[in-house]
């Protein structure tokens, strides 16, 4: 399918309505099954057909990015469901995550808000600073500022490696060094992620676009180097994902999702801090980044989840949250270089969520698709099924068309 000159703005416009739709659909969900009818908070789990778990853990990345896609959704919609949605999440994560005695937040909570995992993931915490930037920028809670900039300092004091750069994984509660790093049973005991780093240097740009300090800058500046010297496969352009601390390669294995996501945030992260050359350098870099992740659109226009180069392995799955992220670093390709390919590529990633992920009958989206395109049996929210990936694909998908509108004169 060709798109002219004349059917351009037509084909931007219904983009932008439908993902308005959908992001008005993804919220509402999560308002009316999430609140914990027996405790503070929300259920840590809400299964496939929306039988929620009311002993489930709580995970601070669900929280945070409760809080994160409520606030960033508020910012378009001025709905105040969705601010007192945000602020209910606010002041959970207040009230119960912060560990007021040692710094920092606890990984995970027992149902009725008691301890469950005191141990201090970064990534967790980065998450949480995220949320609590975009909290701040709709409410200016001081409160929210101050939290936020006490984890960035906490991050900087305790898993900033001042002598081989980068940060490391994670401490127990008081901050010592733990023997099991992973953020999950299915990633590599490692002590440096690209994952983790990612979401650092996201959460941390946010927090900049709000509190501008020179030394927090100076931390984007060095992450986003270390993306462009260290993580990166410069000749494949896929990311290299687990590093042991002397930046040796621990892994083969490549996420497409990662690399997408990574595609456009970085550039956009560049953007925020206003570098000039650093992001004149991630503008050039997410159209090959972007070009490698093409290798693995399936003909449905679905993207697979992982390859492991070591051992020739595909994991023929199509998750919901790369699809997502597909959605922006496609549509983010179209913006840099102009290319109708890359805005049919988007639409292409959409269409499948449509026809594949959304539940249209239960609302929110699946998990996703087996090879045989069987839906995954796993929850619509949990420890790590979130509104994030969802709703910051609707949001970011509304600015950009909204730019692209403004930018062709359409």
């Amino acid at each position: 399918m060709a798109i002219t000159e004349t059917s351009l703005p037509s084909t931007l416009i219904r983009y932008k309505k439908e993902v308005e739709s959908e992001l008005h659909s993804i919220l509402s969900w999560w308002m009316e099954h999430m609140p914990d009818k027996n405790n503070d908070g929300f259920y840590g789990s809400v299964s496939n057909i929306n039988v929620h778990d009311p002993n489930a853990v709580k995970g601070l990345v669900l929280n945070s990015r409760i809080l994160w896609t409520f606030s960033a959704a508020y910012s378009l919609t001025k709905n105040s469901l969705h601010l007192n949605f945000a602020t209910e999440a606010f002041n959970y994560i207040l009230r119960y995550f912060v560990d007021e005695e040692l710094d920092g937040a606890y990984w995970s909570l027992n149902a009725d808000g008691s301890v469950h995992d005191g141990r201090k993931q970064i990534y967790g915490i980065a998450f949480c600073i995220y949320g609590l930037a975009e909290y701040y920028k709709i409410s200016k809670n001081k409160k929210a500022l101050e939290v936020a900039v006490q984890f960035y300092e906490a991050i900087e004091k305790h898993s900033f490696d001042e002598i081989k750069n980068g940060y490391w994984e994670a401490f127990t509660r008081n901050w010592q060094p733990i023997d099991d790093l992973r953020l999950s049973d299915k990633d590599s005991n490692e002590a440096k992620t690209m994952n983790t780093h990612l979401h650092i240097v996201e959460a941390y740009t946010n927090l900049y676009s709000i509190w501008p300090d020179e030394k927090l800058k100076e931390q984007i500046i060095n992450l986003l180097n270390l993306f462009d010297t260290c993580f990166i496969n410069k000749k494949n352009h896929h990311y290299n994902l687990f590093f042991d601390n002397d930046w040796n390669l621990k892994s083969t294995l490549q996420s497409y999702g990662h690399d997408i996501e990574a595609a456009w945030l970085l550039q956009q992260c560049a953007e925020i801090i206003k570098d000039t050359n650093t992001t004149q350098n991630f503008r050039q870099l997410a159209l090959p980044v972007t070009e490698a992740t093409l290798e693995m659109i399936d003909k449905d226009g679905g993207m697979w989840y992982e390859y492991e180069e070591a051992t020739d392995k595909m994991i023929y799955e199509k998750h919901s949250w790369p699809q997502a992220e597909a959605m922006i670093g496609f549509l983010n390709a179209y913006q840099v270089s102009g290319e109708e390919r890359w805005l049919l590529q988007s639409l292409q990633s959409w269409n499948f969520i449509k026809q594949n992920i959304i539940d249209k009958e239960n609302g929110e989206w699946f998990w996703g698709l087996t090879k045989d395109d069987n839906l995954m049996d796993k929850e619509k929210a949990g420890f790590w099924k979130c509104p994030y990936h969802s709703g910051r694909a609707c949001l970011e998908v509304i600015y950009r068309i909204d730019k692209l509108l403004i930018q062709k004169k359409l």
